[in-house]
């Protein structure tokens, strides 16, 4: 099968790489030409538009930074949408609202080409071995003809339902890092006006009640200062506000999440909207005085485990 990829970012170039360095026939495009470059030096392929990326392949994936620039690569006259044609497969990788990949899916069936939404989870550092999780939406046939692809992107695959649904459980899921995030903050700074050592604090959060996934990873670059975790304020931002408007089409009023959203914007004015969202610890650091530096804790998460095919569970 020839795979077209559309977004070589931060993640997007991650699940690209995993698939040229298997072997896969892939096309790529990205608005930057120096990442496109890079993919072309590999052994991809490369096209003048979008619209011919989907005229050349079988399976289009999207991975991009928000609805709005997707449905403009999908849409635009030169756009995926006008080089579908039938059984096509467009899989849409980006985190995004579930009423717009349902839209924009019903365009791609008019062409009676289909639609799937493919969100990840895990982290970039995740993403870059092929380890990370993948949620899928859409139809059970598709779904299945493609999971010899989605098995080498990803170590665990989740068929979700209908299309949108892999979308909500995303946005769900992020909302959650959020939240754990946040919390973090809290936590550091009172270990560290309590004077603990926190090295060892590190590791009693991780075999506790109090443990996450969020604290596994974001708390290393955390406490080695760098921050450094391959995500931006502005994607949690666009996150939790798709979190915040699911809420308000279920008639849900929600608690913690506008709270919650309101300390990420908070981030945001200080540190900026490219910031590391892991910064959202560095406004309590500031506010008190106070730094959550520990020895040993690597600048940048690496993942460790062995790259292995994924299956689906």
């Amino acid at each position: 099968m020839k795979v077209g990829f559309i977004g070589l970012g931060n993640v997007g170039g991650k699940l690209a790489d995993s698939l040229l360095r298997n072997k896969f026939d892939l096309t790529v495009i990205d608005l930057d030409s120096s990442l496109t470059k890079n993919f072309v030096e590999k052994g991809a392929s490369t096209t003048n538009s979008p619209k011919e990326l989907a005229q050349k392949v079988d399976l289009i994936i999207t991975c991009l930074p928000s609805p709005k620039v997707c449905a403009d690569v999908m849409e635009k006259k030169e756009g995926v949408i006008n080089g579908l044609s039938k059984n096509k497969i467009w899989m849409e990788m980006s985190t995004t609202d579930e009423s717009e990949v349902k839209r924009l899916g019903k365009l791609v069936m008019d062409k009676k080409a289909i639609p799937l939404d493919a969100p990840v989870s895990g982290g970039c550092h995740r993403a870059a071995t092929g380890n990370i999780a993948i949620f899928v939406g859409g139809e059970r046939n598709s779904f299945e003809k493609i999971l010899p692809i989605l098995t080498i992107m990803g170590r665990k695959v989740l068929h979700t339902g209908e299309l949108g649904t892999a979308s909500i459980l995303k946005v769900i899921t992020n909302y959650l890092a959020s939240v754990h995030l946040a919390a973090l903050g809290e936590a550091w700074t009172v270990a560290k006006k309590s004077k603990l050592n926190l090295n060892k604090t590190y590791k009693g959060i991780a075999v506790s009640s109090g443990n996450s996934f969020v604290h596994e990873t974001e708390s290393q670059v955390i406490l080695n200062g760098s921050y450094n975790i391959n995500f931006t304020m502005d994607l949690v931002k666009k996150d939790m506000n798709l979190f915040n408007e699911l809420s308000k089409k279920l008639n849900t009023p929600l608690e913690i999440s506008p709270l919650v959203l309101d300390i990420f914007k908070d981030a945001q004015k200080k540190y900026g909207p490219r910031a590391w969202s892991s910064m959202v610890v560095k406004r309590l650091e500031d506010k008190f005085g106070l730094d959550f530096r520990s020895d040993g804790f690597p600048d940048e998460l690496i993942d460790n485990e062995k790259e292995e095919k994924g299956y689906e569970i």
